[in-house]
């Protein structure tokens, strides 16, 4: 009776074993895919919904969940229905390795999707990794989701920081020449990734100075700035810290031209915080890779507004609103092509394969040996307090490569609305 027991106790031990193995790796569909049923798909985000990054980036999740919504109305994908679960880290790295945590252990989502930062999503890598959830379109210019061999699972979304500093520091160099160029940027990889770029282009940046989230003062920083004679000021900004720069260099009498990278430069958030002085704005440059949320003959544009009208309690439609529904938009393309046998395996492949397109002004880069997002941007220039693209649409890499005009062309949206299988 005891070697009976003991015998049936190992044939569970080992088939649970076995589940366990399938469900990390992906397996098939038919129940041991964490979160994939026959009617439910369950994806998970870490998002700044509150802390020093929570303006306008709090409103990215939101966006998301609207465009899910609408499709869900239609019937989903594949007859399920997508489940958005999105939690709050407050653009804390302890806090995000938290709720990530929480995401697969005890929601068992099937991936995450588009978590947000730089220094907050550093920190999940090992730990998605290591439990084989599909880490998809992280909200963030890093380089380090590009690294294929090392994180397999690990996709990016925006240009990367490289890149797109390459591409502002071409606009230095042809339309600012001679004059004296600085930079400003976060303290991490994001800051250092973008002034790599500039000084691709321009060399040897004049001055340079850095900032922590946690210290909402750059009055030192830009003091320095305009000591050195700066005549131009690259920054790497989150929202709130572009609006405290612009704000601090007015106060001491400094007005250099800013070149603002796209992740701090939306100016409807950055209009807000700077309130009564928003007009500081105009002039400023800055580059996108999306339709711009002013552009109502877009009908990318018409799309998102019918979607944040009817399915995000018509929250004010900004770039930030675009950015969240255009990532979700890449989702269920990339949901469609995964197929009905959804697994974690078949997600990654569908992704490595690219051939996507949406709202995009260049071309996405994904591939077997390249993990990165879109592979360039346009510039904009704000204008009566509206972003505005002038010029053209350029790609790059983040290397030695040439920043030259983009081959890619705009398409337009399904009539639906939603990408086809």
């Amino acid at each position: 009776m005891k070697r009976t027991t003991a015998v049936f106790l190992a044939v569970l031990l080992f088939a649970g074993a076995c589940d366990g193995s399938a469900s990390q790796g992906g397996g098939s569909s038919g129940g041991n895919v964490p979160g994939v049923t026959d009617s439910e798909i369950v994806v998970g985000t870490h998002m700044p919904l509150t802390g020093p990054a929570a303006a306008g980036y709090s409103k990215i999740a939101p966006a998301s969940k609207a465009y899910f919504d609408f499709v869900n109305a239609a019937g989903g994908i594949n007859g399920r229905k997508i489940t958005y679960k999105v939690k709050d880290d407050g653009y804390n790295p302890a806090t995000t390795q938290q709720v990530v945590r929480e995401l697969v252990l005890q929601d068992k989502v099937f991936a995450i999707m588009g978590g947000l930062g730089t220094p907050t999503h550093s920190g999940v890598l090992d730990f998605l990794k290591t439990n084989k959830v599909p880490d998809l379109f992280v909200a963030s210019g890093s380089r380090s989701w590009n690294q294929p061999d090392k994180y397999p699972g690990t996709f990016g979304f925006n240009p990367d920081y490289t890149v797109e500093g390459k591409i502002l520091g071409t606009y230095v160099k042809e339309n600012l020449a001679g004059k004296k160029a600085c930079f400003l940027g976060q303290d991490d990889d994001f800051g250092q990734d973008s002034l790599a770029g500039i000084e691709k282009i321009l060399g040897a940046v004049v001055a340079k100075q850095t900032y922590v989230t946690s210290n909402p003062n750059v009055g030192p920083q830009m003091g320095a700035l305009k000591s050195a004679g700066c005549e131009v000021v690259l920054l790497a900004t989150i929202p709130g810290f572009t609006a405290l720069s612009i704000g601090t260099a007015a106060k001491i009498g400094f007005k250099p031209q800013f070149v603002v990278s796209n992740v701090g430069s939306d100016p409807a958030t950055v209009g807000k915080a700077l309130g009564a002085a928003a007009p500081l704005l105009e002039g400023v440059v800055s580059a996108n890779y999306l339709p711009l949320n002013t552009d109502d003959t877009s009908p990318w544009i018409q799309l998102f507004k019918k979607v944040n009208e009817q399915y995000n309690a018509g929250a004010e439609f900004d770039n930030n609103v675009v950015y969240g529904m255009s990532v979700a938009y890449l989702f269920v393309q990339s949901l469609q092509a995964a197929g009905k046998d959804l697994t974690r395996d078949g997600i990654l492949a569908a992704v490595k394969k690219n051939g996507f397109q949406g709202p995009g002004l260049v071309p996405l880069r994904f591939s077997d040996k390249d993990h990165s997002g879109y592979g360039g941007e346009q510039l904009t220039k704000v204008q009566d307090g509206k972003a505005v693209y002038f010029g053209q649409a350029y790609t790059t890499d983040d290397a030695d490569g040439a920043v030259q005009p983009s081959t890619g062309q705009a398409v337009t949206p399904p009539q639906n609305g939603i990408p086809a299988a």
